[in-house]
């Protein structure tokens, strides 16, 4: 098939969307199809080979001048190259830049209004582009909050439109009003022009359904899938290690609703207990601007609480470095204050032979239940978290057997490989009804 799979980069920022979506094109290239993925705003950053295309439509700079100032939604081309260029593009991802929902939902507006908004001169620029390349058999997008180009992009290429979805909620429930009104207006209204939505989780097809207003049956689910070629050699049982210390892990973005503090909350009963022994909480993901005193607040509890030479916030890790972090921790877990969609690094840790404790909600106990490989806990409750943890301490036949049976469970359900399937069996039957 020929597949144009467009998504959006989070300019310096390991983006669990971004990830996923290389992996899906990575693997359909592997099976022989014809897949171009085609970043927005910025150029993708993944941990794997990146195949994205080395073109970059609605160049983050251009963006950015376009929302500020009407004179930027004038200008010619040849003047736009210079801030389209991959060079300039690069540099300002090098930058950090808040991704609060707060400052962003203006822009976030212009852009699900599609050719109505301040980027209209940028979604030309990618029709015409269209225009001069092979009809794809299908066209997919990463989240709904690109849907404002499904209409432009079905009229240039006469294709099938997909949407995916996959997390995007937690953005659009923190805007502001008017802002959340407006956005789900606007997704709502565009809904029409696509043919089909992919869910990444069972939760989020149901959950997506209803708060989109689209009928359950137009959403497919394609669970996440990993590549497993770098965790071919895990062989657990692989607990207790050597070291001593019982060591927690959290990856995911230092953000409060991640849960990072309700993990810290946990370690510190943890620790209060005479029997547990001496642990440590490991920490690594991207921290943004804005979330940088939310992480130097927990150093500072963590201090006051007398372990500060337990806890250790490693910053954003690269593939190597964080499958060596996975294969250094006793056990995962990333306690979500909301409803998560995917749960990227649980399946990943799970292939590294680490048992997980996650909140018994969102996408989590569909992973749980069906890999076998961790426990559920109550949600937004650190005392339960922590007695879940302190079992697995406790009975380390319990947390082998939760290792084994990760690894077996990811390998038998959330393999690139099948991940892939499911999206092609999405993509044929759109195809096949054009």
């Amino acid at each position: 098939m020929n597949i144009l799979y467009i998504t959006a980069g989070a300019a310096g920022m390991y983006c669990g969307s971004c990830l996923r979506d290389n992996a899906l094109a990575t693997e359909l290239i592997r099976q022989g199809h014809d897949v171009t993925l085609l970043p927005l705003y910025t150029p993708t950053l993944t941990d794997e080979p990146n195949v994205s295309s080395a073109k970059t439509f609605f160049g983050g700079i251009s963006v950015y001048l376009e929302q500020r100032s009407p004179i930027f939604r004038f200008t010619p081309r040849w003047l736009d190259k210079i801030w389209d260029s991959q060079l300039a593009l690069k540099a300002a991802s090098k930058r950090s830049i808040a991704v609060d929902p707060d400052s962003l939902s203006e822009l976030t507006i212009s852009i699900l209004k599609g050719e109505r908004g301040n980027q209209g001169k940028e979604i030309g620029k990618l029709v015409d582009w269209l225009k001069t390349q092979p009809p794809p058999d299908v066209v997919d997008m990463q989240n709904s909050m690109l849907i404002g180009l499904a209409k432009p992009i079905k009229e240039a290429t006469r294709s099938p439109v997909c949407c995916t979805l996959q997390g995007e909620d937690l953005f659009l429930d923190g805007m502001r009003e008017p802002y959340h009104s407006q956005a789900l207006e606007l997704i709502h209204e565009h809904a029409k022009y696509v043919d089909a939505f992919i869910a990444v989780s069972d939760y989020y097809a149901g959950h997506m359904a209803g708060y989109l207003g689209v009928p359950r049956e137009k959403i497919h689910v394609v669970p996440l899938g990993i590549n497993l070629k770098d965790y071919e050699d895990v062989s657990p049982p692989l607990r207790p290690r050597d070291n001593g210390d019982f060591t927690i892990g959290y990856f995911a973005r230092v953000a409060p609703e991640k849960g990072l503090r309700e993990l810290a909350e946990a370690y510190r009963l943890l620790r209060k207990r005479d029997d547990f022994p001496p642990a440590r909480l490991e920490v690594a993901g991207y921290l943004a601007p804005e979330h940088k005193g939310y992480l130097r607040e927990i150093e500072r509890e963590m201090h006051e609480w007398g372990f500060a030479g337990e806890f250790q916030y490693h910053g954003a890790l690269e593939r190597e470095a964080k499958l060596r972090f996975f294969q250094n921790i006793d056990v995962l877990s990333v306690p979500t204050t909301y409803a998560e969609a995917k749960g990227l690094s649980v399946i990943e840790a799970m292939a590294s032979g680490v048992p997980v404790v996650q909140p018994a909600k969102g996408s989590f106990p569909e992973i749980v239940e069906r890999t076998g490989g961790g426990l559920l806990c109550e949600p937004n409750d650190a005392a339960n978290l922590a007695e879940a943890i302190y079992s697995l301490w406790k009975n380390p036949e319990l947390a082998n057997d939760l290792a084994k049976r990760g690894v077996a469970g990811v390998r038998e359900h959330y393999s690139v490989s099948q991940m892939a399937s499911r999206a092609l069996d999405v993509y044929a039957g759109l195809a096949s009804n054009q």
